[in-house]
């Protein structure tokens, strides 16, 4: 069995530069930055940087150039794929990238706005009360909920006595 999968969680390092193909697809090319720190021998932190070449295609690519700029956080799945060519001097060259199959989106930095391109202004004359799907994204509430530790889950916890009932175990 083989296995050719990638998960990268960074922040993009350039804008993501979006192309039409000829067939009318679309693909966007960016550059993600992870960083691993570490202590080395004289129990010094020591932090490594590593730049990643991601690659997307369709509707994923569509979604990247619409919503990720440089900075933004992401997560990307995808699998390695090692390009090769040839120059006019005849050297080979070799270039490894990330094919992103699925992304993950980051926060929404604060303060900023998704330039308006999935939320389409209503035309006010048209449609004096429109509904919330296509409104800004500025009068959405996008508050995260919070879940405290001590709530009941629909009953399935009820009170932590720290004893262990014989029958709840199951064999």
């Amino acid at each position: 069995m083989n296995l050719n999968k990638v998960f990268v969680l960074g922040n993009l390092t350039r804008d993501p530069e979006r192309k039409v193909l000829p067939s009318g697809g679309t693909v966007v090319n960016f550059s993600i930055a992870t960083n691993r720190v570490y202590y080395d021998q004289n129990k010094q932190k020591q932090e490594e940087v590593e730049f990643h070449n991601i690659v997307a295609f369709g509707k994923t690519a569509e979604i990247i150039a619409q919503y990720l700029k440089k900075g933004s956080l992401a997560l990307i799945e995808g699998r390695l794929r090692t390009r090769n060519w040839q120059d006019q001097a005849g050297v080979k060259h070799y270039r490894t990238e990330i094919f992103a199959e699925r992304l993950q989106l980051g926060p929404k930095p604060v303060g900023s706005s998704y330039s308006g391109q999935a939320y389409p202004s209503p035309n006010p004359s048209s449609n004096p009360n429109p509904s919330p799907a296509n409104k800004p994204p500025s009068t959405i509430k996008e508050e995260i909920p919070v879940i405290e530790e001590t709530e009941s889950f629909n009953g399935f916890i009820e009170k932590d006595t720290g004893e262990i009932d014989v029958k709840d175990i199951p064999f």
